[in-house]
């Protein structure tokens, strides 16, 4: 039997991965209509001097169907986004909004007072700003 050396392709090795990474996304994503991908709600998190503060697009839900938890220095977002139901005579040609259920965890990037967050909903955004938890970066210590 003869042995030689195989060919090392990086173009190869590129599209191998680049068809694992797409069949793992369409593994994590739920599919609708036309098999388009649904995301859960676009988020920005930054952070000020004292807190943390992030803001989630949640358009069309409402404030009851909204649940925030902090914990394991994460924040916990579930929401649901319920269907309308309208008794129409007329034929649907098209259905392209989402409803269903969403969890999404989203870590922070720094110690927060969980307990002394506030939030608020307002025109389908929701915001959270949390208080950072003081943490000392540097301590002198006396050597006995």
């Amino acid at each position: 039997m003869r042995r030689g050396l195989a060919i090392w392709s990086p173009f190869a090795e590129l599209e191998r991965i680049r068809k694992e990474f797409d069949r793992l996304m369409e593994d994590f994503l739920p599919a609708v209509g036309d098999g388009e991908k649904v995301l859960s709600p676009p988020v920005d998190l930054y952070e000020t001097d004292s807190e943390v503060v992030l803001k989630a697009e949640l358009p069309g839900i409402k404030k009851e169907d909204i649940d925030v938890t902090i914990k394991d220095n994460s924040i916990h977002l579930r929401a649901e986004r319920k269907e309308e139901r309208e008794e129409k005579t007329e034929d649907v040609h098209r259905v392209e909004r989402f409803y269903g259920r969403f969890e999404r965890i989203i870590p922070l990037p720094v110690e927060v007072k969980a307990d002394k967050a506030k939030a608020q909903y307002k025109d389908g955004i929701l915001e959270l700003r949390i208080p950072k938890q003081k943490v000392t970066k540097e301590a002198k210590i006396q050597i006995s």
